[in-house]
């Protein structure tokens, strides 16, 4: 299932390079006017993530959850193992190692996001996208399109840039220093 999700992914950012971050109930009751394929849920409970990918998925949209977001879930594997058997979730969003190794074992598609917040991290990117060996890999802040161009030559995976997106010129930046899409939150970006 992994490959063909993340094939439909790639395809989807093609078609439309913009993903929305739904960040709330708002947003989610917005995602109808997206053209993109894909949603990332970044917010939501135990209670209630199950209900929020439903809702994604009828939409036809690839529904990615951001596991470290979601209230009640803690920082062990078994929590992708609950989303697998309690959602219809695609996929996973996740800073930590681990998270992406399990669900990489449970064949979800997965995006390990790097926040890059100094050197140190930047020089320890290339170790942990072969140790951890996820699908997608994603930046942010989004706007430092020079910094990440030389990441993208650096790592042989597919690119996603997010955070602190805050008009078309920064998707634009990432797009041309090689992210194959941007993620946002921000509402106004949203159609392609």
């Amino acid at each position: 299932m992994q490959e063909s999700t993340k094939k439909r992914f790639l395809e989807a950012t093609e078609a439309c390079p913009v993903i929305p971050e739904v960040k709330n109930d708002e947003w989610l009751n917005a995602l109808p006017e997206s053209d993109s394929g894909i949603a990332y849920i970044v917010y939501g409970d135990i209670c209630s993530i199950a209900d929020i990918v439903d809702r994604v998925k009828a939409e036809g949209k690839l529904a990615i959850v951001h596991i470290d977001l979601i209230v009640g879930l803690s920082t062990k594997e078994i929590c992708v193992d609950f989303i697998r058997k309690y959602t219809k979730a695609d996929g996973i969003i996740s800073m930590k190692p681990a998270m992406i190794r399990r669900a990489n074992d449970l064949g979800f598609l997965t995006i390990q996001r790097f926040y890059m917040i100094d050197g140190f991290t930047y020089a320890n990117i290339a170790k942990y996208v072969r140790n951890c060996n996820p699908d997608i890999v994603e930046f942010m802040p989004a706007g430092l399109a020079k910094v990440m161009k030389y990441l993208v030559e650096t790592i042989d995976k597919p690119v996603v840039a997010t955070g602190l997106t805050q008009d078309s010129e920064d998707v634009m930046a990432a797009l041309k220093a090689g992210a194959i899409a941007v993620a946002t939150s921000n509402k106004e970006l949203w159609d392609c």
